[in-house]
């Protein structure tokens, strides 16, 4: 069962079983594309996504989700920014699974990047790890085995897991006073609205909702997924700056996922170190 969505400026796939080539193909072409843009120079070096995909399907790790950004020049469609999420066939019947996250393009807009993710089945939302954790960028620019730099970084990205893994139990080890939790809401809030003339049109509070019983809990991993999934779904009722009701919008593109994720995966191991001391 899959499921093809548009969310403005992305196009996007989520499968409960492994994508196709042919699935991938429909919402995310530039996976396949084997050469550069033409506007690229001769300098550029193209990294094709589908040959680090079909070296890590070897290694049991299979996409189920795919993403693609859209583009105003149908020219681009085949070479623009894209993300896959891979995970082991062997937890895929896991409450939770690590995850690699693949970000790549071929006309000049993103370098070929590797991030660690966790994805969590009950909401259907994944995170991404850290940036300290099984970030790995290759430019599109160089000498060598670009290529084989990229594979090579894909593994280094597995080696992270047992680190994220643990990251994630001390989460869950770590009781948060309500006023913390508050704390890491409004914290993550204004990092996420952080222009003046836009504040945010809610109140911390209201990441803090859980949305199913799962969710309940003080435990600091528990708060994390609430504030987490409320802010990337969005939907939550507010007024803007004029004073206006309002609903908050769902995280569409691909890089505002990947960087809110990480700062909040961030800004929890923080918290956890203080509430530890």
């Amino acid at each position: 069962m899959g499921l093809v969505s548009s969310l403005g400026n992305i196009t996007q796939f989520r499968s409960n079983t492994p994508l196709t080539d042919d699935q991938i193909h429909r919402v995310a072409p530039s996976v396949y594309a084997d050469a550069p843009h033409e506007s690229r120079s001769e300098r550029y070096q193209a990294i094709p996504t589908s040959v680090v995909l079909d070296a890590l399907r070897n290694e049991g790790f299979y996409p189920f989700f795919a993403a693609q950004t859209a583009v105003r020049k149908e020219s681009k469609r085949d070479h623009t920014k894209h993300m896959l999420r891979l995970r082991h066939a062997s937890q895929i019947n896991h409450k939770e699974a690590n995850e690699i996250i693949l970000l790549n393009s071929h006309d000049g807009t993103s370098s070929y990047q590797m991030l660690a993710g966790m994805f969590r089945f009950v909401c259907a939302n994944g995170m991404v790890c850290g940036n300290t954790v099984g970030d790995i960028r290759v430019r599109h620019q160089g000498k060598g085995d670009i290529v084989g730099d990229v594979i090579q970084g894909a593994y280094t990205v597995k080696e992270a897991f047992e680190l994220i893994e643990n990251e994630r139990d001390t989460m869950r080890s770590v009781q948060v006073p309500p006023a913390a939790q508050v704390a890491l809401a409004k914290t993550f809030l204004d990092y996420k609205h952080s222009d003046p003339m836009r504040p945010a049109p809610i109140e911390p509070e209201q990441l803090l909702r859980a949305r199913r019983h799962e969710d309940k809990g003080d435990d600091l991993w528990a708060t994390t997924n609430r504030i987490q999934e409320n802010a990337m779904k969005g939907g939550l009722r507010g007024r803007n700056a004029k004073g206006r009701t309002t609903r908050t919008r769902e995280v569409k593109g691909i890089d505002n996922d990947v960087k809110l994720n990480k700062a909040l995966w961030q800004m929890s191991l923080k918290m956890a170190d203080i509430l530890k001391g």
